[in-house]
């Protein structure tokens, strides 16, 4: 069992980075909603509100911690069992896919495909012949590969070096080919980016750069579905005073921003994006004030946030909307994992990925530095929602940090 005062004394001597951001007053612009935007988001959470097994994960209180962290409420959206795959990332790569096959059958046929008729198996002639293909850190990958076995299409994902046996599995389960290719995620992008050309094969990838930002939309407006969830879920009558997001190439964060924003302009509260500090493009952009690449092997155990190059289109919306950026190391992200499973105040045990942590994570290393908390307005009344963007998408390495299964975390009673 963890000793929780001893947890938190440890967080407060792990070294923490923050940088200031520049967040717009005011509404939602008007120039972001071609990336992000409510209208879009209404057609996102048709589809898959209607997809097989879709049903809202939940947000759990945890009262114990929010005490122990000298703030009002924290409330964490718990992504583990979202359609089965293990992540968030069901919403953005599977419905990237479903948005691309109905355009396709729609310039190859005339007609106007419904998510419905793709999964009755309508145009099956037409997706079968067509092959998708992306970058994966392990969770993108896994979702696209469903997407394709769902919707009927090939898929090819490509992995790098350090994503672990198990998270390729993961993918191959679905029927996927996975392609290994040498050095970091970067790499891997370039190297699916290559295979597409050459072979005719699409694209689906969650980041976006000059010349490709259609797709990244799509995914990002697939985890819109998870925001309006947890806005729905909400139990308070006034809505968070703080978002602490992970970062990664910054798709989840602007998605999570973007909706929020529109949906609650000027009342959106403070909104804090974390990374590892061994992969910290964001924080690197925000102190640049342009996009700004990390290079090196992005060796961090937070896997899923293991990117050195930011998506342009989610900066732009971060750029605008983010309060404060967060660096903080792996060791936090393991004793947040820790934290969550052993559950010492009395809250709900989660089982938690080691990207999952990372908003957690910032938030807790924040409140247990007076002038850090301060310069964030946390304290007392502020009330905190958190996203988990995974459960234990690795379960070998779940036992190994946490010491138990994640079964065995989420069976037990607090």
């Amino acid at each position: 069992m963890l000793n929780a005062t001893s947890l938190l004394g440890e967080l407060a001597v792990l070294p923490l980075a923050h940088c200031a951001g520049r967040p717009a007053s005011g509404p939602y612009p008007d120039t972001l909603k071609p990336i992000l935007s409510l209208a879009a988001h209404a057609e996102a959470i048709t589809e898959i509100t209607d997809w097989p097994g879709y049903a809202p994960t939940p947000l759990v209180a945890l009262p114990g911690l929010a005490q122990a962290a000298g703030v009002a409420t924290i409330h964490y959206k718990h992504e583990a069992d979202r359609f089965g795959l293990g992540s968030f990332k069901a919403l953005g790569g599977a419905y990237a896919v479903l948005r691309l096959l109905k355009k396709e059958i729609l310039r190859r046929s005339g007609h106007q495909a419904s998510s419905r008729e793709l999964l009755e198996g309508r145009f099956k002639d037409v997706v079968a012949d067509i092959t998708v293909t992306c970058a994966t850190d392990g969770n993108h990958g896994r979702s696209v590969a469903w997407g394709a076995q769902l919707f009927g299409c090939k898929c090819v994902i490509y992995i790098h070096a350090t994503v672990s046996e198990g998270r390729r599995a993961a993918i191959a389960r679905y029927g996927a080919e996975v392609v290994r290719s040498p050095g970091n995620y970067d790499n891997a992008v370039r190297a699916a980016d290559l295979a597409a050309r050459e072979n005719g094969w699409f694209i689906v990838s969650d980041t976006s750069y000059p010349g490709y930002t259609d797709v990244p939309r799509d995914v990002m407006q697939g985890y819109s579905v998870m925001v309006e969830e947890a806005l729905r879920q909400w139990p308070e009558a006034t809505p968070p005073t703080h978002v602490f997001i992970q970062g990664g190439v910054g798709g989840l964060a602007a998605a999570v921003c973007a909706h929020l924003w529109e949906r609650l302009g000027d009342g959106r509260g403070r909104f804090v994006v974390v990374e590892p500090d061994k992969a910290a493009c964001l924080y690197a952009s925000a102190l640049a004030g342009t996009p700004t690449a990390v290079h090196g092997d992005l060796d961090t155990l937070m896997a899923g946030l293991a990117c050195g190059e930011v998506s342009l289109i989610a900066w732009e919306v971060l750029e605008a909307g983010t309060s404060d950026f967060l660096t903080i190391p792996d060791a936090a992200a393991v004793a947040c994992m820790r934290l969550l499973a052993d559950a010492p105040y009395g809250d709900t045990p989660i089982a938690a990925g080691e990207s999952a942590v990372a908003g957690l994570a910032g938030m807790l290393m924040a409140a247990v530095r007076p002038e850090t908390a301060a310069t964030l307005g946390l304290g007392a009344d502020s009330r905190v929602l958190l996203f988990g963007s995974e459960g234990a998408t690795d379960p070998m390495l779940y036992e190994q940090l946490v010491g138990r299964h994640a079964e065995a975390v989420e069976g037990a009673t607090p």
